[in-house]
């Protein structure tokens, strides 16, 4: 039977490449770059990167350092699990509902009809 990369591992070493996917994807999507465009721009595979932001354990160090490179231009491995990335913290302040509150007496008499 064979046996993937994937199952060789650990289980909390697969959970942290696969955070690590995540990771690099939510920076991909703020940065509003699609996959096609890092693939050309690392000079790797769409499906490579499909791969990387799916946490593969089969993929090389090389590629995912080439993917970081573009994406978060840079940034280390350990800047991008250690450190919060801006665009991404900027697209979810964005997307984050804001509470309706009820408008002061001032507000009211500059909004009187």
């Amino acid at each position: 039977m064979k046996r993937t990369q994937q199952d060789l591992l650990p289980s909390d070493l697969s959970r942290q490449l696969s955070d690590l996917g995540y990771v690099l994807a939510q920076s991909r999507i703020a940065r509003k770059i699609p996959q096609s465009e890092v693939a050309v721009r690392a000079n790797i595979s769409r499906n490579t990167v499909s791969r990387i932001e799916n946490g593969d354990a089969g993929v090389a160090i090389g590629q995912i350092l080439r993917y970081l490179s573009v994406v978060r231009p840079g940034a280390t491995l350990s800047d991008v699990m250690g450190k919060k990335d801006h665009a991404v913290q900027a697209v979810k302040s964005l997307q984050r509902p804001r509470r309706a509150r009820p408008l002061s007496n001032k507000e009211l008499e500059e909004y009187d009809f």
